[in-house]
C-alpha cells in the first residue's frame, strides 16, 4: 500500500512548506465529507493572511523608524499637535486615551512622546508609579481595563455540538443516501401504502440520523480535549511589580501603566516603554519578519508586544494591551490557522484515497451488475419496456447499495483516527506533565532513536546549594548550617567586602520583600544558590546595591558561559566583576587574593592548586563556579567592552545539584528500548561524567567530549566519533546544533531535544522533537519545542516516548481493523452482486458496520493506554513502514477467514440450517450472514488490540472505552436484529442461530493465534 504512495503523499514532521501541504490536498480526489477530512489540517488561506499582515506590520515599523529618526533631527523646531483628553478619560482620572498610547509606541513617535513629557510623563498621565507600579485597589484595575482594555486577542468561538452535526452531515455519501431515502419513502407509500411502504426509506434515514449523531459526539468531544490543551499552551507568566511588590503574573492580567521585568528570552507581553535596563537587543521577526535584532534603550525606548529579548534585561512599562497591539491582531489570524497536519494524518489520507478509487470503482460495476441482472431478467420475462414502482424501488435499493459500498470503502475514519488518537493522547500526556504543543510531536516521539538531554534541572532536581568554597586558596565545606558564618571569621574583612560586592552585584537574580513581609531569593537556581550563600555570609542585598552604581551589565551568556558588571563605587573608583565557568574565568585572571587576603600575581603552583580544587569539586559532582574581578580605568564609559582578562580570583565555588529520583531507571529503560540517550551540558567535563555515570548514560565504551574540541574535528573524525559520543561538555548552543544535525542528516536517527535557554532555539528547530523545559524554559525555547516538560524531569520525557509509541501502534491497530472491513465488505457485495444478482448486506447493515469500523472502532482502539511492553522494542526510526508486514499478514488472513465463512453462509447457509421451504428463508440467511460479520468484526477488534502476542486480553478492562464501545456494540445489534426488522431488513433469529452467528465471530480468534505464529519478515 505504502508503495502505492508517491512522494507527493510526505511531509515532514515539522517545518513543511506551504506548496508541500497544498500538493496532498489537491491529491484527494475521493473525499466523502471535505469539512470532515480537513478539519484538523492547517488553514492555509488564513496563514497567507498573517505572512500578508507581517509584511505590513515590518513596512509601518520601518517607516516609524525612519519618521522618528527624521523627527529628532528637527524636534526642537516643530512644535507638536495639541491633544486633547476625551471626556471619559479626564473622568475616569487619566491623562491620555488608549489610541493616543498606542500610537505613540507603534508609530515610534518620539515627538508625541516628548510632548507628553517623556517615559515618567506617560506614567504620570497614566496613573502609575515607576517603582512601585498599579496600585492593587480592584475598582481602580476595573476601571482602567475598562478604558484601555485586556491582554488577550480576540479568538474564534468555540463550535457547538450543532455544527458538528451540520459538519457530519456534509458528507457526499450520506446526501445522496438521504436522497434516495425519500424517493423511497414516496415510492414506497405510492405502491406499498403507509406504513409498509415507508420502512426501507425510514430505515435509511434512522441509520443515516444515528451516523449522523455518534460521529458529531466524538468530533465534539475531540474539540474539547483541543480546546483544553489550547488554553494549557497559552499560560504564561512574567514578573510583574505591583504595589511595590515584585510578583508572578499571567500576561493576561496586564493592564497599560504595570510595570514588566524583562530577561533574555522572554517574550514582550504587551506594547510598552522602556524604563531602565541594560545591553537590551529585541528580536522583532515574529512580528515583523526582519532577523536583525533591534537595540532598545532610553533613545529607543518603544517595546512591542510579541517580540523577544534577545540579550539583556530591563523593566518596562505597559502602554497598549491585546487587539490594540499588532501581535494582538496577528494572534487572532494565526489562531485560525491550525496545526501542521502530521505525517500519518497525510500518509493515511493516502491510504484513504487510493481505497476509496478502488471502492468507487467496485461501486460502479456492482451497481451495473444488478442492474445488467435485473434489465437480463425482465429480458428473459419479456417485460423490457414495463417498468412497475417495485422495480423502480429495486433499481434505487442497487445504487443505495453502490452509494454504500463507497461509504464503507472510503476509510474517511483513517485520517481522523489519528487525530482522535493524538487528541487522547495528548490529554493524558497533560496528567504525565507534559504539554504537547504541535500534534505532529506526539506521533513523532514514538520514532525517536535518540535523545539529547540537558543536565541541569532535567537529569538533576535544579535545587542548588554551595556546599564547597575555596577562598584565600582555603577549600572548606559548606554543607552544615553554621559553616558558612564559621567560614566568615577565618576571612579577612577586606576580601568579604569585596566577596559580598561580587555576589550582590554580579547576578541576575534580585531578593525582594514579598507581600508577607519576607525575603524571597527571585533568578536562575544557579543565582538563588550564590545569593543564599551572600546573605549566609551576612550580606545584605539592598545595602549592597545601594553602596555602588551599576555601570554596565553584561548578562550571562551560554556562548562566553560568564556573565559581568562594572560598578562605580562612592569614592569614583571603578570596578569589573565576572563570574562563569570555573576553568574559563580562572584563564583570565592574572592575580589571586592568597590566604593573609592579599593581592599576589597568579603563579603556577597557585594555578596548579586551583585547578586541582576545580577538578575535585567536579569530580564529586559539583558544579564549579569562579568569581573574579578587576579595577579598571576612570575613562571606562558604558558603550566598552568589560574586558576580558587581568583578573583577580577572588573564589571558587562548587554547587551540588543532586540527581533526580527515578532517572537511572528511566535511562536504563531507554537503553532496552533501543534509544540511544546523549547528555550535553555546558557545565565542567569532569561534573558532567560524574552525574552522567551516575545516570547510567556514561559506559565503559563511550566517550565524553568537549564542545571546544569537538568542534576542531574533521568531517571523517566525525563520522567515527558521534555514534559513540556519550556526554558533551562545555558544549556551545552551536555544538549542540551541529551534533543534532549530523545525527539526523548523517546517521539518519530520529532525534529528541531538551533545551531551557534562549540559545537553545536552534537546536530545538532542528530537532525531530524539541522539549522545553516548563519551568527552568525561556518563553523563547518553548515557542520553539514542540513539547515542554512541565516539571523539567527526564523520567517524564521517557513517558512522552511511551506515550507516542502508543499512539503510533494505536493507530497501527485501528489501520489493521478498519482495512479487515473494507476488504470483506467490498468483496463480499461486490461477489454476491455478480454471483446471485443481489447484495447480502442491505444500504442500512452497511451504514451500521460503518459506523462500528469508523468512528466506534476508532474510539475502542485508538484510545488504548500504553504499556510496558512497548518500551521492549526497538524504535521504528526514520523509514519504517506504516503499515507493516505483520499487518498485512493479520489483514489477509482475517479477510479471507471472513470471506470463506459468509460464502459457506451463502452456498450451503439454507441447508445447514434447514431453511428450504421457509417463506422468508433469504431474510433469515441474509441476517444470518449480517449478524455473523458484525459479529467477525467485534472479535477482529479484540484480536486487533495485539498485532503479534497471543494474549490480546491482558488489560482489557483496565480500558473502559473499548469495554464500553464492545458492550454498546453487542446491545445495539441485538435490538436492530431483533426488533428493528422493518427498517434494516432483519428477522429475529433462534437460539441456536445467535450461537453460531458467536460461534464464527469467535472463531476469528484461534486463527488470529494461528496466524501471528507464520512468521514474516
Amino acid at each position: 500500500m505504502e508503495s502505492l504512495l508517491s512522494d507527493k503523499w510526505e511531509v515532514k514532521s515539522k517545518h513543511s512548506s506551504e506548496e508541500l501541504l497544498q500538493r496532498w490536498r489537491t491529491l484527494c480526489g475521493v473525499v466523502k465529507n471535505p469539512k470532515r477530512r480537513f478539519r484538523f489540517t492547517a488553514n492555509l488561506s488564513k496563514r497567507y493572511e498573517a505572512a500578508a499582515m507581517r509584511k505590513t506590520n515590518q513596512e509601518k515599523l520601518r517607516i516609524a523608524v525612519l519618521v522618528s529618526k527624521a523627527a529628532l533631527h528637527f524636534i526642537q523646531g516643530v512644535q507638536p499637535s495639541d491633544y486633547t483628553v476625551p471626556k471619559n478619560v479626564q473622568k475616569a482620572g487619566f491623562q491620555i486615551c488608549a489610541d493616543e498610547l498606542g500610537s505613540i509606541v507603534e508609530g515610534h513617535d518620539v515627538n508625541k512622546l516628548k510632548f507628553h513629557g517623556g517615559v515618567s510623563g506617560i506614567a504620570d498621565k497614566i496613573g502609575t508609579s515607576i517603582n512601585n507600579g498599579l496600585p492593587t485597589d480592584d475598582e481602580a484595575l476595573n476601571r482602567r481595563q475598562e478604558l484601555y482594555g485586556i491582554n488577550k486577542f480576540t479568538e474564534a468561538e468555540a463550535k457547538g455540538f450543532l455544527v458538528f452535526v451540520w459538519e457530519a452531515l456534509q458528507d457526499m455519501t450520506l446526501m445522496i443516501l438521504g436522497v434516495c431515502a425519500f424517493v423511497s419513502l414516496i415510492v414506497g407509500i405510492a405502491t406499498e401504502g403507509w406504513p409498509k411502504g415507508a420502512h426501507d426509506g425510514l430505515g435509511i434515514v434512522a441509520s443515516i440520523l444515528l451516523v449522523v449523531f455518534v460521529t458529531a459526539g466524538s468530533d465534539y468531544r475531540q474539540s474539547l480535549q483541543f480546546k483544553d490543551l489550547d488554553k494549557e499552551k497559552k499560560k504564561i507568566s512574567i514578573q510583574v511589580t505591583r504595589n511595590g511588590y515584585r510578583q508572578k503574573m499571567s500576561i493576561y492580567e496586564l493592564l497599560p501603566g504595570d510595570i514588566v521585568h524583562l530577561s533574555i528570552g522572554d517574550q514582550v507581553p504587551a506594547d510598552g516603554l522602556f524604563l531602565s535596563g541594560f545591553s537590551v537587543l529585541i528580536d522583532e521577526s515574529s512580528l515583523t519578519g526582519e532577523s536583525e535584532p533591534v537595540m532598545v534603550g532610553a533613545e529607543n525606548p518603544f517595546l512591542l508586544s510579541g517580540t523577544k529579548v534577545q540579550d539583556g534585561s530591563c523593566k518596562m512599562l505597559v502602554t497598549t494591551v491585546g487587539m490594540r497591539t499588532q501581535w494582538g491582531k496577528l494572534m487572532a489570524t494565526l489562531s485560525e490557522g491550525g496545526d501542521d497536519e502530521t505525517p500519518l494524518q497525510v500518509k493515511l489520507n493516502g491510504v484513504a484515497t487510493i481505497i476509496g478509487k478502488i471502492g468507487l470503482f467496485f461501486a460502479v460495476v456492482t451497481f451495473a451488475v444488478l442492474v445488467q441482472k435485473m434489465i437480463g431478467q425482465k429480458w428473459r420475462e419479456g417485460t423490457t419496456l414495463s417498468w412497475s414502482g417495485d422495480d423502480a424501488l429495486h433499481l434505487l435499493e442497487y445504487f443505495a447499495i453502490a452509494v454504500t459500498i463507497v461509504v464503507v470503502a472510503v476509510p474517511e475514519g483513517l485520517p481522523l483516527a489519528v487525530t482522535l488518537s493524538l487528541a487522547f493522547a495528548m490529554k493524558k500526556m497533560m496528567n504525565d506533565k507534559a504539554l504537547v504543543r504541535h500534534l505532529a510531536a506526539c506521533e513523532t516521539m514514538g520514532s525517536a532513536t535518540t535523545i539529547c538531554s540537558d543536565k541541569t534541572g532535567t537529569l538533576t532536581t535544579n535545587h542548588m546549594t554551595v556546599v564547597k568554597s575555596c577562598i584565600c586558596m582555603n577549600v572548606k565545606e559548606l554543607s552544615k548550617p553554621g559553616d558558612a558564618s564559621a567560614l566568615r571569621s577565618e576571612i579577612p574583612d577586606s576580601v568579604v567586602k569585596i566577596l559580598l560586592q561580587s555576589i550582590f552585584n554580579n547576578t541576575g537574580g534580585e531578593v525582594v520583600v514579598n507581600k508577607d513581609g519576607k525575603c524571597e531569593i527571585l533568578g536562575t537556581p544557579t543565582d538563588t544558590a550564590i545569593l543564599e550563600f551572600g546573605l549566609s555570609l551576612g550580606g545584605n542585598f539592598q545595602e549592597e546595591r545601594q553602596a555602588s552604581k551599576l555601570v554596565k551589565v553584561e548578562p550571562f551568556n551560554s556562548t562566553k558561559k560568564r556573565m559581568g558588571v562594572v560598578l562605580e563605587l562612592p569614592e569614583g573608583r571603578l570596578l569589573a566583576h565576572t563570574k562563569g565557568a570555573s576553568e574559563i574565568v580562572l584563564a583570565a585572571c592574572e592575580k589571586v587574593v592568597n590566604s593573609s587576603g592579599e593581592i599576589v600575581p597568579l603563579d603556577e603552583p597557585s594555578i596548579n592548586h586551583l585547578t586541582a580544587t576545580i577538578d575535585q569539586f567536579a569530580s564529586e559532582a559539583l558544579r564549579t563556579l569562579c568569581l573574579a574581578y578587576m579595577e579598571l580605568e576612570s575613562g571606562f564609559s558604558e558603550n566598552d567592552a568589560i574586558p576580558a582578562s587581568g583578573y583577580t580570583c577572588l573564589a571558587i565555588i562548587g554547587i551540588k545539584d543532586p540527581v533526580r529520583p527515578g532517572v537511572k531507571e528511566s535511562v536504563a529503560l531507554c537503553r532496552s528500548a533501543g534509544v540511544t540517550v546523549r547528555m550535553v551540558t555546558g557545565d565542567n567535563i569532569n561534573t558532567a561524567k560524574a552525574i552522567a555515570r551516575e545516570c547510567g548514560i556514561l559506559t565503559d565504551d563511550g566517550i565524553a567530549i568537549e564542545g571546544p574540541v569537538f568542534r576542531e574535528k574533521s568531517m571523517k573524525e566525525l563520522l567515527e566519533l558521534i555514534p559513540k559520543i556519550q556526554v558533551m561538555a562545555r558544549s556551545s548552543p552551536l555544538d549542540k546544533h551541529t551534533l543534532v544535525k549530523h545525527l539526523r542528516t548523517t546517521f539518519n536517527e530520529v532525534v529528541a531535544v531538551t533545551g531551557d535557554g534562549t540559545n537553545d532555539a536552534p537546536a530545538l528547530h532542528e530537532a525531530d522533537i524539541g522539549l522545553a523545559m516548563g519551568i527552568a524554559g525561556t518563553e523563547v525555547a518553548k515557542e520553539s519545542a514542540d513539547i515542554i516538560i512541565l516539571d523539567d524531569n527526564f523520567s517524564t520525557i521517557v513517558t512522552v516516548a511511551k506515550w507516542g509509541r502508543s499512539v503510533y501502534v494505536n493507530i497501527q491497530k485501528f489501520v489493521q481493523f478498519q482495512l479487515t472491513v473494507n476488504i470483506v465488505a467490498l468483496v463480499v457485495n461486490f461477489t454476491s452482486a455478480c454471483m446471485t444478482g443481489s447484495a447480502p448486506l442491505t444500504a442500512v447493515q452497511l451504514l451500521w458496520v460503518n459506523m462500528i469500523m469508523d468512528t466506534l472502532g476508532a474510539l475502542a482502539l485508538a484510545t488504548e493506554p500504553p504499556n510496558d511492553e512497548l518500551m521492549k522494542r526497538t524504535p521504528v526510526g526514520r523509514k519504517g513502514n506504516f503499515i507493516s508486514a505483520v499487518m498485512w499478514r493479520n489483514i489477509l488472513g482475517q479477510s479471507l477467514y471472513q470471506f470463506l465463512v459468509i460464502w459457506f453462509l451463502q452456498a450451503y447457509g439454507k441447508t445447514f440450517f434447514r431453511l428450504h421451504g421457509s417463506s422468508d428463508s433469504d431474510l433469515v440467511l441474509n441476517t444470518l450472514i449480517f449478524n455473523s460479520f458484525v459479529f467477525c468484526q467485534l472479535f477482529n477488534e479484540v484480536n486487533s488490540r495485539e498485532m503479534e502476542k497471543v494474549n490480546v486480553l491482558e488489560g482489557i478492562l483496565d480500558n473502559s472505552v473499548f469495554v464500553g464501545v464492545l458492550g454498546t456494540t453487542v446491545f445495539f445489534q441485538i435490538i436492530i436484529v431483533e426488533y428493528l426488522g422493518t427498517f434494516a431488513n432483519t428477522t429475529p433469529l433462534t437460539f441456536v442461530q445467535w450461537f453460531f452467528s458467536l460461534f464464527i465471530g469467535f472463531l476469528g480468534m484461534p486463527i488470529a493465534v494461528y496466524l501471528k505464529g507464520i512468521p514474516v519478515e
